[in-house]
Formats: structure tokens, C-alpha cells, sequence
């Protein structure tokens, strides 16, 4: 019998774009709220702005233009990202780590250790930054002992999501395969696609 300390929480949702600040803007001003500052991730040369969303929060991502080169691929497949901000992936926290890639239905990639500030946490990152399955398949991360997760520490923006949609060829073996009970995240057979539909103080906003 499977531990249920390898089950997943959706924890946050990943928006990329090319430029954080002009994506930061445009997404404030479409969601009728403030995104809040969030910092930079040297290991993988990125920066972001956060959104709380209750009880998980939303991450814009770009790559920061200031980095310095780091040696190796970006996460979130942000080296191959062109075009409008958009949902680029999602990331799912658990207690076992270990555990949950054991089960996984496809290999997330390599468990990388990461802090910043007093946040310290462990996730998976493939070798070549690429997405497993264009970002359909969940990052998996799992927080450190004590540590207070992000969505709490985020001021309440009011806004709260309503659907997470996970469209892919191969969306019955994640919905099969993910141990991952939310009403909110449903997985539809076809193209590869990711939206977000959220419940804003100015009425309901997809992106």
C-alpha cells in the first residue's frame, strides 16, 4: 500500500513571461489587484512577482536580464519561452519528496536544494530545464521543516481560483497517475494547453 505521505498539494501555478515588470503590469491591470514583490533565483538566473491566492499563490516568472550567467538550463523551460505571458507549468508540494517521484507517471527530473532568505525547500528540475511533457506534468516541490509556506505569507489579494485545466494527449495518465485530489485542477484530453480561471475582485479573469 502507497504511503499517503507521497500524496501532492497543489501548491502554486506558474505564469512566464519575457519581461517581468511590462507582464507585471498588464497582469495587474487585468486582474484589478497588485502583484506583490517576490525575488530573484540566482542558482537558475530568474525573477519573479507573487499573488496570493488564498491558499496557493501564483508566480510570474522571467528570466532577469541582470543575472549573472549561471552555467547551466533556466527552470521552467524559461531559456525556450517566447511570446506573450502565458501558464507555463505547476508545482505540487509533499511531505516525501523521494516518495512522490517513485510514483510519479513521468520522471520530473532531479531533485535540486534551494534557499533564499529563510526559505528553504527541495524540488525537482530536469537536467536540460526542459518541462516533462511541456509542462503538463507537475513540479514537485517539498518545503523545509518549519518553514512557513509562501501562500501564507502573501497578503490576501481577494482574488482565489476557480479551474486549473491541464489539456494534453497524455492527460488521462496524469490524472490516473498524479496523487492529487482538488476539485479545482481537471486534466481534458487534446492539445497541450494550461489555463487558469480565476475569481477576481472585478469578476471571473482566464489566463
Amino acid at each position: 500500500m502507497q504511503s499517503e505521505i507521497a500524496m501532492l498539494t497543489l501548491d502554486h501555478i506558474a505564469i512566464a513571461c519575457t519581461d517581468l515588470d511590462t507582464a507585471a503590469k498588464a497582469l495587474s491591470d487585468r486582474l484589478g489587484v497588485p502583484l506583490q514583490p517576490g525575488g530573484r533565483h540566482d542558482r537558475y538566473g530568474t525573477h519573479n512577482r507573487l499573488l496570493g491566492l488564498g491558499d496557493i499563490y501564483l508566480e510570474l516568472i522571467a528570466l532577469d536580464p541582470d543575472a549573472a550567467p549561471t552555467g547551466r538550463p533556466a527552470w521552467f523551460g524559461m531559456d525556450h519561452f517566447t511570446g506573450p505571458a502565458r501558464a507555463a507549468n505547476w508545482i505540487c508540494r509533499t511531505d516525501d519528496l523521494r516518495a512522490a517521484i517513485a510514483i510519479a507517471p513521468v520522471d520530473p527530473g532531479t531533485i535540486v536544494p534551494l534557499t533564499r532568505g529563510d526559505l528553504h525547500w527541495r524540488i525537482t528540475v530536469p537536467d536540460d530545464g526542459r518541462l516533462p511533457l511541456d509542462g503538463a506534468m507537475p513540479t514537485m516541490i517539498q518545503w523545509g521543516d518549519g518553514v512557513v509556506l509562501p501562500a501564507t505569507r502573501l497578503p490576501d489579494s481577494g482574488c482565489r481560483l476557480l479551474t486549473w485545466e491541464v489539456s494534453h494527449p497524455q492527460a488521462t495518465l496524469l490524472r490516473e497517475g498524479l496523487r492529487l485530489t482538488d476539485p479545482r485542477v481537471v486534466f481534458v484530453t487534446g492539445a497541450m494547453g494550461l489555463r487558469a480561471t480565476l475569481q477576481t475582485p472585478g469578476g471571473t479573469v482566464t489566463l
